[in-house]
């Protein structure tokens, strides 16, 4: 069995091919510009090869009720020519085989789940913190899933008083991807997450917004490991900061071995690097192919 996947970025997609124990065999990166571009490329690459099923961790937001009219499109995106783009129907039209969709955090968090940082757990919440900041859930091995696919990236969060930046988030202005995400790192300092040095005021800053976050998805959704990547958190020396922060946010009230002290292997950075996304996107086009052969016997 031959696997595809996309993972869907926005400034580039990642679409691989391998085999059903996680084996990359065939990998190109293409950049995101228009879906006339990108997708001609896409559909491309996959017709060179005979993949059975394909997995699509997308960039969002996206639609992913089944019931919905929707569903499988990319739905209020900001990207150019992107807005309502029905992802999943384009490339079943172009294949014919079975794909299935989630966003690009769920594809990460299902990566590090079977093969990266969360291997052995039933359950994780992957949280990238990039150009944009957005969060995947795994719980019992079922990707969580609402109305909607969560928007984590997006709750309020307490002001620093030495913050007086009105934050970039086009909705909603100071949430957290507002405040904390890459360009809102660049917009409130003048420089990029990777040209501020280590020591700079810039990173207690970032620990504690991310903390608060953290907090907050503790005492709701209780992940058993939280695994934070995406390029700010390059910055290897938010990690420290980020768990000090969330004991001292919790204040003893959630009282378990993993928190208190075993922090240091429960708030991690991604074993698979930049590859979480791709690999989860493989893994789902695994899942949907074994669901329908299932429904056919």
């Amino acid at each position: 069995m031959y696997l595809g996947g996309i993972e869907a970025g926005g400034t580039k997609f990642v679409c691989a091919v391998g085999d059903e124990s996680g084996n990359v065999l065939a990998k190109e990166r293409i950049a995101t510009k228009d879906p006339d571009y990108t997708m001609d490329r896409v559909i491309h690459f996959f017709k060179n090869f005979q993949i059975d099923s394909l997995g699509i961790a997308s960039f969002g937001p996206i639609d992913l009720d089944p019931e919905s009219a929707a569903y499988g499109s990319i739905t209020s995106t900001p990207k150019p020519g992107w807005a309502n783009y029905p992802f999943v129907g384009t490339m079943k039209d172009a294949l014919h085989l079975p794909v299935g969709f989630t966003t690009d955090v769920n594809g990460a968090a299902l990566g590090e789940l079977y093969h990266g940082a969360a291997k052995g757990l039933d359950g994780c919440l992957y949280l990238t913190v990039g150009t944009g900041i957005g969060a995947g859930l795994v719980n019992r091995n079922q990707l969580f899933q609402g109305l909607s696919h969560p928007e984590m990236g997006h709750i309020l969060v307490r002001r620093s008083p030495k913050d007086h930046f009105e934050g970039i988030c086009p909705y909603h202005k100071d949430c957290l991807e507002g405040v904390a995400s890459g360009p809102a790192l660049k917009a409130r300092w003048g420089k990029s997450a990777s040209e501020l040095p280590a020591d700079h005021e810039a990173w207690q800053m970032e620990a504690d917004y991310l903390a608060q976050a953290l907090m907050q998805y503790i005492l709701i959704v209780s992940p058993k490991r939280i695994i934070i990547g995406g390029g700010v958190m390059k910055q290897k020396q938010l990690f420290p900061m980020i768990r000090r922060n969330v004991q001292e946010l919790l204040a003893g009230y959630i009282d378990f071995p993993e928190v208190r002290g075993g922090i240091d292997s429960y708030i991690v950075p991604p074993e698979l690097g930049d590859n979480s996304g791709i690999t989860g996107a493989l893994i789902l086009a695994k899942r949907v192919y074994k669901a329908q052969h299932e429904s056919r016997v």
